[in-house]
């Protein structure tokens, strides 16, 4: 009889690849590139620490296959090269591929393009599936949709951005799919109002993601992990749903893919933040059960059904906290893989703190991250601008200890949420204007 998987356990990829044991890293955007969106030393340093804390598999903040369209300022982006060139900043990947798999565990990169979802002081000029705008505060202008060719372009720049991640020391990629950007956004029936052989149907508003899918395969080769990251549900009234997740999933199961990590949301429906939308919003497969479990991995009840006809090796991000819930998960099958990413964030050894039993409990700092518990100035408040204000500054509060880790300094465990906001949104301003300046 067959032992449960633990914590420790390593997990044989299809590919052939072996990831060490079960927990990862998920994608944690970092915005530490330099003024040529390269990566930098703060990358080194900080996936160096994170390699140091036990984690079998850390993938990337999104690395952009598209300089003029990002989903930050000081993201890493990958011009499109010829199959036998080099791109500029080579180096720089190899030495973050270097110190990020230092400790033996895998390190994914995870390639992607924002979309509709990138803020003004980024770009004038958004792409999307079709012309529908983000509307969030003012912060995003009118995307403007994408010709025939152009994703077909795309298409060749996930393949391309694939064979330089495997040439540069990465030991996988991952296709980012969800959370609203550019291929998340095609399978939504809101952003993408098509009428050509991208929009429509289930299986045209996929077509984008499956074929990036496959050029990053036929990029690597049948023995380097491909992942995808996909939504579970989009959490939003007429967006793409847990139905049609399913039935994606099914397709992704021909194109050979070595791990699926499910997620949810996006940024009008930051569930994935922890923040759900109206109840009327969601399509949820059932009520959740009044259970700290369903409160803590609030993507649990989705990966039952995903197990199901999943074939592939299952990643659930969002909310794990307690090695027992991660142990039962792993138990029973619901999933192979458990992303962390907020507790990595200020304690990087978290990882092989619960492997080693040294502790039971990830940290946990959203109760304490808000303006206030309870009225106007709470996560609940009527009003957007102040329920964005908490849900953007307790995110503000760890990109801030992110650059503490990337900087070799101590987190900052005082800093407030409002000072946090005020923080990132200086931050992303100046170097949005340092970027211009620099191109």
């Amino acid at each position: 009889m067959t032992a449960s998987p633990g914590l420790d356990t390593p997990l044989p990829l299809p590919c052939g690849s072996v990831l060490p044991n079960r927990l990862a890293k998920a994608a944690m955007t970092e915005g530490v590139a330099d003024q040529h969106l390269h990566a930098t030393e703060r990358h080194q340093r900080l996936y160096g620490r994170w390699s140091d804390g036990g984690a079998g598999l850390l993938i990337t903040g999104n690395v952009m296959i598209d300089r003029r369209v990002l989903e930050r300022p000081g993201n890493v982006a990958i011009d499109p090269v010829p199959a036998e060139g080099e791109p500029a900043g080579m180096e720089a990947l190899r030495a973050w591929a270097r110190e990020g798999t230092r400790n033996g565990n895998h390190l994914w990169m995870q390639i992607s393009h924002a979309g509709r979802q990138s803020p003004r002081y980024v770009t004038s000029e958004p792409v999307g599936p079709s012309e529908v705008q983000l509307e969030l505060m003012g912060n995003y202008a009118r995307p403007r949709a994408l010709t025939d060719p152009e994703i077909l372009d795309f298409i060749e720049r996930f393949g391309s951005v694939a064979r330089t991640a495997k040439a540069a020391g990465f030991t996988g990629v991952q296709i980012h799919g969800a959370h609203g950007y550019l291929l998340s956004s095609f399978l939504s029936p809101v952003t993408n109002q098509r009428a050509d052989r991208w929009g429509g149907s289930l299986e045209s508003r996929a077509r984008f993601l499956l074929e990036a899918v496959r050029s990053a395969r036929e990029a690597v080769g049948p023995d380097f992990p491909v992942a995808v990251k996909l939504n579970s549900d989009d959490f939003r009234k007429g967006g793409f749903n847990h139905e049609e997740c399913l039935r994606v999933v099914q397709w992704l199961n021909d194109e050979g893919i070595d791990l699926l990590e499910i997620s949810g949301g996006t940024y009008e429906q930051p569930r994935l933040l922890g923040h759900s939308g109206d109840a009327d919003t969601a399509s949820e497969p059932g009520a959740v059960r009044a259970s700290t479990r369903a409160r803590e991995a609030y993507f649990l009840e989705y990966a039952e059904a995903i197990r199901k006809v999943c074939r592939c090796p299952l990643m659930v991000t969002g909310g794990f906290r307690t090695r027992s819930l991660m142990e039962e998960a792993l138990a029973s099958g619901e999933l192979d893989v458990i992303g962390l990413g907020r507790p990595l964030c200020t304690d990087p050894d978290t990882p092989k703190e619960l492997i080693g039993k040294r502790i039971d409990q990830a940290v946990n700092h959203e109760a304490r991250l808000r303006l206030a518990n309870t009225g106007w100035f709470s996560p609940a408040s009527p009003l957007m601008p102040l329920k964005m204000i908490n849900v953007l500054g307790a995110q503000a509060w760890y990109y801030q200890q992110i650059f503490h880790l990337a900087d070799g300094e101590p987190v900052d465990l005082n800093l407030s949420v409002l000072g946090a906001f005020a923080r990132y949104f200086g931050d992303e301003l100046s170097t949005a204007f340092w970027l211009r300046r620099s191109g």
